[in-house]
C-alpha cells in the first residue's frame, strides 16, 4: 500500500507520475480554501472514474466540498489533502514509452501481487534486491532493454506464478534456480542473447508449468527424455536454438500439450511414431534434419490445427488420416522427399487456411475440396509431379491470395473464377500444360491486388488482354513460351510497378509499343521469338535493363544508340533487318547493308582509305612523340568495350590520366576524375595497373568487376560506362558521383582533400543519412535476391558507397564480388578478402561466404552512420562492431552512442532503431543476422512517418519485433520468390 504524504499547500506524489489525473493534484496552489477543496474532490472523482474496477471505492461520493476528507483512504490537514493511501495489488504500465531504470520506488507497494512493465524503454539491470517485492505472483518485464544477467534475487520471489522476461537485451546468464520455483505456471525467456547453456537437470521439476518458451536463447545439447514429467505443460517452444539429438518420444506423451515448437534447430532422426498427446493443436518441427515417415498417429490428433514439417528430409506418403482432421487449418510440408498422392480429403473436413506441399515428389490429381471451408489463402504445390486438371472449386475460392502451382503436369483450362478473384496477390502457373485463352473479362476491379502473374511455358492462346495493363500493383508478368498472338497493348501507363515483362516464344506480331520504354521500374524485358516488326523504339534505350532480349523477330532499322553496348550483344540476334554501328553487337553493320558499292566507288574508297591510314599513322607518330611521358600506359592498342552510349573516346580518357586528376586510391590502383568533353561532363576512372604486368589477383578483380557491372543495372549500383584494356593495363570508366563516397562525409576530419564543387563545411543531417542507408540497402538487396545468380559483394564499406548529386547511394567496387551458383548456397574462397573492421568473423575463419557476410559489413556501415565513428578507429582498442556490442553489454544508454551532429529530440528514436539494426546485423552467428530483405523492411519502416511514435500512437516502433515478425503467420518462412526486393 503506497503511502503518499506531504505538507500543505503543495502535494507531491512519487508513484503515479504516469497518471495525468493524479499529477493534476500536484498543481494545486494558493487559492481560496473552498476552491481547493472542490478541485481536490473533482480530481479524486475523475481518478476513480478512470480506473477499470472502482467498485472498492463506491464510498467516494460527494456531499459537500470537503467530504472527501472523511473517506478512509484520504488524510487531510486544515481541510486539504496530505495523504492518499491505496491498497494497490495490481499495476499494469505496459505499452507506454517510459524510459529509465527499473523503478525501485515500487518497493513501497508492499501488497503488490501483479506488475507488468512490458513494452517500454526500461534499461539497465534488474535490481539485485527485487526480492523486496515479496508478494509478487506475476512479474512481466518483457520487450524492454533490460540487460546483463537475470539476478539470482528473482528466484527468491517464491510466490511467482508468471515470469516473462522475453525479448530484452540480457546477454549474460540466468539463475538455474528459476526452475526450482515450484509454483511457476508461465516461464518465458525467449529471444535473449544468454551465454550458451543447456537445459538444467532440474528443468522438469516444474509440475505446474503450463507455458514454457526459451526460443533463440543459445540453448544447445539435447532435449531430455524426462520432459514427460512436466505433466501440466501446454505450450513448449525451444525453436531457433542449436539443439542436437533426436526429439524424445516422451514429448508426444504429454496429455495436456497443445503447442509444440522445435523449429530451426539441428535435431535429427525420425519423428516418434507413437503419439498420445490428444490436445496437440500446433506441431512445428520445421527447418531441421528429420528423416523417416510422418507418423500415422498424427491422423488421430482431433485437435490438431497446424502441422508444420517443412524443410526436413521426410519421406513416404502423407497419412490419409491427416486430411480428415476436423480442426486442421495450416499444413506446411514443403521441401521434403514425400511421395505418393495427396490425400483427397484435405479441405473436406476442416477450413484450411494454408496448404503448402511444394518441392516434393508428389503425384496424381489435386484435392478437389481444398477451399471447401472458404478460408484458403496460401496454396503452394510447385515442383512436384502432380497432373490432371485444376479443381474448378479453386475458381470459387475468393479468399485466395497466393497460388503457386508451377512446374507440375497440370492440363486443361484454368478455372474461370481465378480470373475474377479480388484478393489474389500472386498467381504462378508456369511450367504446366494448361490450355485455353487468357480471359477478356479480366478487370482491375477483380485483380486489384495482383503483384505477380506467371503462366509461362504452357499452351495458353489468345491475345494479351488489355485488361492486364490496368493492374497498378503488378511487378512481374511472365507469359513466355505459350501460343499467344495478336499485337501488344499500348495503354500501359498503369504499369508503374512492373519490373519484369516476359512474353517470349509466342506468336505476337506488330510493333513494339514505345510506351514500354516509359515504364519507370522495368529492369527485365524479353520479347524474343515472336513476329514483332518495325523499328525498336528509342525509348527502350532509356530503361535501366539488366536483361534485354529482342532476338528472333522481324525488327528492322538501326538499334537505338543507347542500346549499343556489350551488355546487350546477344539481345538482337536473328533479326535480319536490324543493324548497328559497332561490330561487337553481333549483327549487321548499318553502313554495310545500305547499298551495294560499284567498282568505281570501291576503287575510290580504297584510295581514300589508304590516304586516311597514312594520315592516321602520321598523327599516331606525332602523338607518341608529343606524349612520350605517357607512352608506357599501353604496350598494345587499347581495346574499348562499352556498356552504355558514350560521349567520349578512349583518347579523352588516356589524356586525362594525370596526377592532378587523382581523387582517390586503393589496393588495386588510383581513381581519377576526368573531364571528357567541352560541356564539362566528368567520369571516374579506376586504373588497375602498377607499372608492371598485371598479377593474377588484379586480373581476376578486373574480370569480376567487368562481368558483374557489365551485366547488371540498378539505380543504387554504380553504372559502368566502359572498360579499356590491353595486355598489361586495365581501366574501368564509371559515371562520376559528385558527392564522392560516404566515408568522406562520415569522417571529414580525416579527409585528405575536399570534394570538388562541394562546400567542405556541409554535414549530413539525419534525413539524408537515412536516405543513404535505404539506397545502399536496396542495392545490396537487389544483388542478393534479384540477379540470376546472387552476387556477394564481400567488401561492403562506407568508402564503397558512392553518392550522387542528390545523395542517392550507389554500391561500387565489385573487384572482390562473387556469384553464388544457387540462392542461399555458400561458396568457398581460397583466400580471405575485404577490409578490416567490416569483415564478418566466420569469413576470417572459414572462407565460406554467403549473403550474411555482406549483412555484417552493412551493419558496420549502419553503426558508422549512427555513431559517426570509424569502423576501425585506431583510438579504440576494438573495431566499431565490438565497441557497439560492448556499449550495450555495459548497460550504457543507446543515446550516448549516437552522433551528436545528427541527433536531436525529434529523431533519437529513429536513430536508435537504426543503431539496434546495426547490432542485429553484426551478430556473431550468421544464422541470427537478418537478411537484406529484412534489413530493408526495417529501414523502410524507420523512414515511414506513420511509424513515428508521436504521430501514430504511444506504442513504440522497435526493430526487434519487426525482424521477428518478418516471418510471422501472414508470411511463409519458405521464400516462394513472391516477396521480392525489386518491388521497392
Amino acid at each position: 500500500m503506497p503511502r503518499l504524504t506531504s505538507s500543505p499547500p503543495h502535494i507531491h506524489f512519487f508513484l503515479f507520475f504516469y497518471i495525468p489525473s493524479v499529477v493534476f493534484l500536484c498543481s494545486l496552489s494558493h487559492v481560496a480554501k473552498s476552491q481547493i477543496q472542490d478541485q481536490e474532490q473533482q480530481v479524486l472523482l475523475k481518478l476513480r472514474q478512470s480506473w477499470q474496477d472502482p467498485s472498492s471505492l463506491d464510498h467516494w461520493v460527494t456531499s459537500n466540498p470537503s467530504s472527501h476528507c472523511t473517506w478512509p483512504e484520504i488524510t487531510c490537514q486544515e481541510s486539504s489533502i496530505t495523504e492518499l493511501n491505496l491498497n494497490l495489488t495490481k499495476l499494469d504500465l505496459s505499452y507506454n514509452i517510459i524510459p529509465g531504470e527499473f523503478p525501485t520506488v515500487l518497493y513501497n507497494c508492499s501488497k503488490l501481487v501483479y506488475l507488468d512493465l512490458s513494452q517500454n524503454y526500461f534499461e539497465g539491470p534488474i535490481p539485485s534486491d527485487i526480492d523486496r517485492m515479496a508478494n509478487l505472483q506475476v512479474l512481466i518485464l518483457a520487450a524492454n532493454s533490460f540487460s546483463f544477467d537475470v539476478p539470482a534475487s528473482v528466484v527468491r520471489l517464491r510466490r511467482l506464478r508468471i515470469l516473462h522476461l522475453y525479448m530484452s537485451e540480457y546477454n549474460g546468464t540466468y539463475p538455474e534456480e528459476i526452475f526450482g520455483l515450484s509454483d511457476l505456471e508461465e516461464l518465458r525467456l525467449e529471444y535473449n542473447k544468454f551465454v550458451p547453456s543447456q537445459l538444467p537437470q532440474n528443468f522438469t521439476v516444474l509440475k505446474k508449468l503450463r507455458f514454457f518458451s526459451m526460443a533463440r536463447t543459445n540453448l544447445y545439447g539435447g532435449i531430455p527424455e524426462t520432459v514427460s514429467d512436466m505433466e501440466a505443460l501446454e505450450h513448449l517452444d525451444l525453436g531457433k536454438n542449436p539443439l542436437t539429438g533426436e526429439i524424445p518420444a516422451s514429448i508426444f506423451a504429454l496429455r495436456n500439450l497443445s503447442e509444440l515448437y522445435v523449429y530451426e534447430t539441428n535435431v535429427s532422426g525420425s519423428i516418434p511414431q507413437a503419439v498420445s498427446a490428444a490436445n496437440l493443436c500446433v506441431i512445428d518441427l520445421s527447418y531441421n534434419n528429420l528423416t523417416g515417415n510422418i507418423p500415422e498417429d498424427f491422423g488421430k490428433l482431433r485437435n490438431l490445427c497446424s502441422l508444420i514439417l517443412e524443410f526436413n528430409q521426410l519421406s513416404g506418403r502423407i497419412p490419409e488420416g491427416i486430411g480428415r482432421l476436423p480442426a486442421l487449418s495450416d499444413v506446411r510440408l514443403s521441401k521434403n522427399n514425400l511421395s505418393g498422392t495427396i490425400p483427397p480429403d484435405f479441405g473436406n473436413f476442416s477450413p484450411l487456411r494454408r496448404f503448402e506441399v511444394a518441392y516434393n515428389n508428389l503425384t496424381g490429381a489435386f484435392p478437389e475440396q481444398l477451399c471447401h471451408g472458404g478460408t484458403l489463402s496460401w496454396l503452394a504445390a510447385m515442383d512436384n509431379n502432380l497432373n490432371g486438371e485444376l479443381p474448378k472449386s479453386l475458381g470459387n475460392c475468393s479468399t485466395l491470395s497466393h497460388v503457386m502451382l508451377h512446374n507440375n503436369g497440370f492440363t486443361g483450362n484454368v478455372p474461370g473464377g481465378l480470373w475474377m478473384s479480388r484478393n489474389l496477390t500472386a498467381l504462378i502457373l508456369s511450367g504446366n500444360g494448361l490450355t485455353g485463352e487468357l480471359p477478356e473479362e479480366l478487370t482491375a476491379s477483380s485483380w486489384r491486388n495482383m503483384a505477380v502473374f506467371e503462366a509461362g511455358n504452357n499452351l495458353l492462346s489468345g491475345t494479351v488482354p488489355t485488361e492486364l495493363t490496368e493492374l497498378p500493383k503488378l511487378t512481374r508478368l511472365l507469359l513466355g513460351q505459350n501460343e499467344l498472338s495478336g499485337i501488344l497493348p499500348t495503354d500501359i501507363v498503369s504499369w508503374k510497378s512492373l519490373t519484369t515483362l516476359n512474353l517470349s516464344h509466342n506468336n505476337i506480331s506488330g510493333p513494339i509499343p514505345s510506351e514500354i520504354g516509359l515504364l519507370p521500374e522495368l529492369t527485365q524485358l524479353d520479347l524474343s521469338d515472336n513476329q514483332l516488326s518495325g523499328l525498336i523504339p528509342p525509348e527502350i534505350g532509356q530503361l535501366n535493363l539488366n536483361c534485354l532480349n529482342l532476338s528472333s523477330n522481324r525488327l528492322r532499322g538501326p538499334i537505338p544508340a543507347k542500346l549499343e553496348n556489350a551488355a546487350y550483344d546477344t539481345s538482337f540476334l536473328n533479326n535480319p533487318g536490324l543493324c548497328a554501328s559497332n561490330s561487337f553487337m553481333r549483327i549487321n553493320l548499318c553502313n554495310a547493308q545500305s547499298h551495294r558499292l560499284s567498282k568505281t566507288n570501291l576503287t575510290l574508297i580504297v584510295i581514300l582509305a589508304i590516304a586516311a591510314a597514312m594520315c592516321v599513322l602520321l598523327v599516331v607518330l606525332f602523338t607518341i612523340r608529343a606524349s612520350r611521358k605517357n607512352r608506357d600506359w599501353f604496350d598494345s592498342t587499347p581495346k574499348l568495350t562499352s556498356f552504355q552510349s558514350l560521349n567520349f573516346t578512349e583518347s579523352n580518357i588516356l589524356s586525362g590520366l594525370k596526377e592532378h586528376n587523382v581523387i582517390g586510391s586503393g589496393g588495386s590502383g588510383k581513381v581519377y576524375r576526368i573531364i571528357v568533353n567541352p560541356s564539362g561532363d566528368a567520369v571516374a576512372v579506376k586504373r588497375i595497373w602498377n607499372n608492371q604486368k598485371l598479377n593474377e589477383k588484379l586480373e581476376k578483380q578486373f574480370a569480376a568487376e567487368v562481368e558483374i557491372l557489365g551485366n547488371i543495372k540498378h539505380r543504387h549500383i554504380v553504372k559502368l560506362l566502359c572498360c579499356i584494356s590491353c595486355e598489361n593495363s586495365k581501366l574501368l570508366v564509371y559515371e562520376y558521383m559528385k558527392n564522392s563516397s560516404l566515408d568522406h562525409w562520415l569522417h571529414k576530419k580525416k579527409r585528405s582533400s575536399p570534394i570538388p564543387g562541394v562546400a567542405n563545411n556541409m554535414i549530413l543531417d539525419w534525413p539524408k543519412t537515412l536516405q543513404i542507408a535505404l539506397g545502399a540497402a536496396k542495392g545490396l538487396c537487389y544483388m542478393h535476391n534479384d540477379c540470376s545468380s546472387p552476387i556477394i559483394h564481400r567488401d561492403v564499406k562506407s568508402s564503397n558507397i558512392l553518392l550522387d548529386s542528390e545523395f542517392n547511394a550507389k554500391i561500387a567496387d565489385f573487384g572482390l564480388a562473387r556469384m553464388l551458383a544457387k540462392p542461399g548456397e555458400a561458396a568457398s574462397m581460397t583466400a580471405v578478402a575485404g577490409s578490416f573492421g567490416y569483415l564478418a568473423p566466420e569469413y576470417a575463419h572459414t572462407t565460406r561466404v554467403n549473403e550474411k557476410i555482406d549483412v555484417y559489413s552493412f551493419g558496420v556501415v549502419l553503426l558508422e552512420l549512427t555513431t559517426g565513428r570509424e569502423a576501425n578507429d585506431r583510438d579504440e582498442d576494438m573495431c566499431l562492431a565490438d565497441w557497439a556490442w560492448r556499449h550495450i553489454q555495459d548497460g550504457n544508454p543507446i543515446s550516448d552512442a549516437l552522433d551528436e551532429d545528427i541527433k536531436d529530440d525529434s529523431n533519437v528514436d529513429e536513430i536508435s532503431n537504426v543503431f539496434k539494426l546495426g547490432i542485429f546485423c553484426t551478430a556473431t552467428l550468421p544464422s541470427t543476422r537478418p537478411t537484406m530483405k529484412e534489413v530493408l523492411q526495417v529501414l523502410l519502416k524507420c523512414s515511414d512517418p506513420l511509424y513515428n511514435v508521436e504521430k501514430k500512437s504511444q506504442h513504440k516502433f522497435d526493430v526487434v519485433p519487426l525482424l521477428e515478425n518478418s516471418k510471422n503467420e501472414e508470411m511463409p518462412r519458405s521464400n516462394f520468390h513472391v516477396l521480392e526486393c525489386n518491388t521497392y
